[in-house]
């Protein structure tokens, strides 16, 4: 990587860049380069990227585009950590559009989402309960979902699946954009919660992270 050391403006910290396959959300199975950006407000009980709370290193923000256009491939997700959490996100997702790349965020749905540029995708999560986050979400940001958008729910046992139920249906988060509801790696067996959507026939996307099949936890993968 290569280490910056100037002021912050026009910098991130960067935890990893890589290639790999994208794993979640609408964009699944496509090669993807990941910008990983370091640090994150929230604790998730069942976080599985806890190396990039903190280290990292200083990216100016071109030399991340230029990183990124490296791997030749079409598309890039900005990741964390939480990256809004840096103010330079902001305009890594802009230089990123500029390039004709597709772009995706993933986001904890914490902060604020509505600066993001309009040409990016958002895959943000709604915390549920076992995530022991769920005081942390911004419902407020469900009003600047787009079609292009997608809303990530992260299912760890039965109150988890009916809270989760109850928040789609609050907000008819179906009607905004496509909902994905996914199991807690390790803690639930994907096909309960498989067979709680198709019992209910509830209108949304059931996804496992393709990344972890192949390759398990292995990190930058």
């Amino acid at each position: 990587m290569t280490a910056d050391t100037g002021n912050e403006a026009g910098r991130l910290r960067i935890s990893e860049i890589f290639l790999s396959l994208q794993g979640e959300a609408d964009a699944v199975g496509w090669p993807t380069v990941f910008v990983r950006l370091t640090g994150c407000p929230l604790r998730c009980d069942y976080c599985d990227t806890e190396y990039a709370f903190s280290g990292g290193e200083w990216w100016r923000i071109e030399a991340v585009v230029a990183e990124v256009a490296h791997y030749n491939v079409r598309h890039v997700c900005v990741t964390g950590g939480e990256p809004l959490a840096q103010k330079g996100c902001l305009a890594l997702l802009t230089q990123l559009c500029d390039t004709g790349l597709s772009v995706s965020l993933e986001t904890s749905g914490a902060l604020d989402i509505a600066y993001v540029d309009p040409r990016v995708s958002r895959v943000m999560d709604i915390k549920t309960p076992i995530s022991g986050e769920a005081g942390k979400n911004r419902y407020e940001n469900i009003a600047h979902l787009t079609p292009h958008d997608q809303v990530k729910l992260v299912i760890g046992d039965r109150n988890d699946y009916e809270w989760a139920c109850a928040v789609v249906e609050k907000y008819d988060l179906t009607a905004r954009c496509s909902v994905l509801f996914s199991p807690v790696f390790g803690r639930i067996e994907p096909r309960v919660l498989a067979d709680w959507i198709l019992e209910d026939r509830l209108d949304v996307r059931f996804q496992l992270q393709l990344h972890k099949l192949l390759w398990g936890d292995e990190p930058g993968r």
